[in-house]
């Protein structure tokens, strides 16, 4: 049995301890309908589902998202990354390296600075999240 790329199949960790291969995951304007569909594929799993993914940056992000279903573990693996989490409306930065964590609390707007290139695991409450521009 091969293995699978997290980077371009993420993993679904639903109720009673399942997880799921999830379809791959697009690099484009297609992405959007893939995370509308994975929710719609996981709704049955409440705010209980989670989302886990990796992705490789080469620049900042361009928006801001908040997860009102759930905390966020974002593991930084290569590179470094600035976690920017708007606390009672003030930015609060956190730079992880490599093996580092931080937690994105429920509710909380977070986006990223990318020093040079970074690489990122992501443990996501998806139902509700939102987005807005940086």
């Amino acid at each position: 049995m091969a293995g699978t790329n997290i980077q371009t199949h993420p993993i679904h960790l639903g109720n009673g301890g399942t997880a799921v291969p999830q379809p791959e995951f697009p690099r484009d304007e297609r992405a959007m309908q893939w995370y509308m569909d994975y929710g719609a594929r996981h709704a049955d799993d409440g705010t209980d589902g989670r989302l886990v993914s990796c992705f490789h940056f080469t620049e900042d992000w361009a928006g801001w998202e908040m997860h009102p279903a759930g905390a966020e573990v974002v593991i930084c693996t290569e590179g470094s990354i600035t976690l920017i989490q708007e606390i009672d409306g003030e930015p609060v930065r956190t730079t992880l390296s490599p093996g580092e964590y931080a937690i994105n609390p429920p509710g909380v707007w977070h986006t990223a600075d990318v020093h040079g290139e970074a690489t990122g695991v992501f443990v996501t409450p998806g139902i509700g999240t939102q987005g807005r521009p940086r």
